[in-house]
């Protein structure tokens, strides 16, 4: 692994959790209501909050961008969530939210120098980052900056994940895995159990016909754990994606990335004290190594 694409795994393992505070904080579940959206489960509104960047889509355009979710689940959401709120008043109501879940994490620190200068440092993270084949990091990129440092700040890391995200899609592609493919093969090299991705829609013939052919390529064992083959297709996967969300940290510099790090370290400890995000999330990051670490 090269020395930009080690930065670019570490920044998105800090930047991750900060983004992702959206759609599990209390105060978004509370703005997804005002809405009108059902709070019962975070769906509804995961999908409202993600998709609304790109305007009232459709579930195609949506099954494309999400990849990994079964097209039965997304066409339950999708395009019903726009029925309930369009995509500007969701745009407006998240950015309510998360302004609402960083004054609730940071108290006074939240209007301090150090959310400015990290907001700083993101944006010019951001501004960098390449958008050709990305479509959920242009959208959200298209929205502009707020006035307000730590919304800027959660605009910023949103652009970046989705900009990483994007290119992990490309990295599956060229790897060959279809989208229950990738979750399957995800779960074989035990980045996290089975039972995560259940919200993902998938059936259980669906699932094992996806082992099945995962097998026949020898990516899995007959007992569904990743053989040599397997866990390096996913190493190669992931070493993908680093280097395809790399451009914006060699434009930041080691250096100042590092500093993001650190004025960041107070806001990502917050998060995970809160007990908002699942103790292990589909992506494979462990959310003690994450904060602290």
């Amino acid at each position: 692994m090269t020395q930009h694409q080690a930065l670019a795994r570490r920044m998105w393992h800090q930047l991750e959790p900060v983004h992702a505070s959206l759609y599990f904080a209390p105060q978004a579940f509370e703005e997804a209501a005002a809405l009108g959206y059902d709070v019962e489960s975070r769906w509804p509104s995961y999908f409202a909050w993600r998709a609304a960047p790109l305007g009232a889509v459709g579930r195609e355009l949506v099954t494309a961008t999400f990849y990994s979710f079964s097209p039965r689940t997304i066409a339950e959401y999708v395009p019903a969530v726009w029925a309930t709120a369009a995509p500007d008043k969701v745009a407006a109501a998240r950015l309510r939210a998360v302004d609402r879940t960083f004054r609730a994490l940071l108290g006074d620190r939240v209007g301090g120098p150090d959310i400015a200068e990290a907001a700083a440092l993101a944006k010019e993270a951001a501004e960098a980052a390449p958008l050709a084949a990305r479509p959920l990091a242009a959208a959200n990129r298209d929205l502009g900056w707020s006035d307000e440092p730590h919304l800027a700040l959660w605009q910023a890391t949103t652009v970046l994940r989705e900009q990483r995200g994007d290119g992990h899609l490309a990295a599956l592609l060229t790897a060959g895995l279809d989208p229950c493919e990738a979750l399957v093969s995800f779960a074989g090299v035990g980045a996290a159990p089975k039972e995560n991705f259940d919200g993902r829609g998938w059936t259980a013939e669906e699932w094992s016909a996806a082992a099945g052919r995962l097998v026949e390529r020898g990516w899995l064992d007959a007992d569904g754990n990743a053989t040599e083959h397997g866990r390096q297709g996913r190493d190669a996967i992931e070493r993908q994606t680093d280097e395809l969300a790399a451009a914006p940290w060699r434009a930041l510099g080691a250096e100042r990335a590092e500093r993001l790090a650190e004025l960041i370290h107070p806001l990502l400890a917050a998060v995970f004290e809160a007990g908002m995000l699942p103790a292990q999330s589909t992506l494979g990051i462990a959310a003690v190594q994450v904060a602290y670490a």
